[in-house]
């Protein structure tokens, strides 16, 4: 039986990937991760092809939760914009720039021991 949170984090993930597929992200990554941490549900990874597609991307995540009805917690790294993090409670979205997204490897924590 699904309780109103998964069911809300579900939805929001949704919102979440729906905005970025039209903002044309790449290389989306979604990792279910609520039996491993209580920080969220869902880990969001998605690579902008620039700086300037990275911040669009972002603000088009923020604008897009809390027009659903969401709270946006946080966003950081709005300085650089190579790699943001938009803290939207029950889903977490990082947005990468490619060269700090191969530097990283973020999804190479969650490969492995959380399905995708």
């Amino acid at each position: 039986m699904t309780n109103l949170t998964t069911k809300n984090s579900c939805n929001l993930c949704e919102i979440i990937l729906e905005g970025l597929s039209d903002g044309k992200a790449l290389d989306l990554k979604v990792f279910e991760v609520r039996d491993m941490t209580t920080i969220a549900d869902y880990m969001v990874i998605a690579t902008g092809t620039s700086t300037r597609q990275v911040k669009a991307l972002s603000q088009r995540v923020s604008t897009l939760v809390k027009d659903a009805g969401y709270l946006v917690h946080g966003i950081e790294g709005e300085m650089g914009y190579e790699w943001v993090l938009v803290d939207a409670g029950d889903v977490l979205v990082h947005i990468m720039h490619p060269d700090t997204r191969a530097f990283y490897q973020l999804e190479r924590l969650w490969e492995g021991h959380v399905g995708t």
